[in-house]
């Protein structure tokens, strides 16, 4: 499990400086408009799939429920039918 969890991580980092990257390109204004708009719209892809990361890593740590004696004790994330990794 530690191999898939760190694979979906290096997804997101990569994902991440890919934007970056992209962001940069985008800002030095010097890209002919195809290009500019070839790079727009994998950006766009790049940060739809880094806000889908984060939203379940922000869902993963609010999964908190409460035991039988009223204490908080952790509870594992699943990911509703139909939710899976859509790339």
């Amino acid at each position: 499990m530690i191999s898939v969890a760190k694979k979906k991580s290096d997804q997101f980092e990569d994902a991440l400086k890919k934007l970056q990257e992209i962001v940069e390109k985008l800002e030095k204004g010097d890209l002919p408009l195809e290009e500019a708009m070839e790079c727009f719209s994998e950006g766009m892809k790049l940060a739809h799939f880094c806000h889908k990361k984060l939203e379940e890593a922000d869902s993963k740590v609010r999964m908190l429920v409460k035991d039988q004696q009223g204490g908080w004790a952790s509870a594992p994330f699943e990911t509703p039918p139909g939710e899976g990794d859509r790339e």
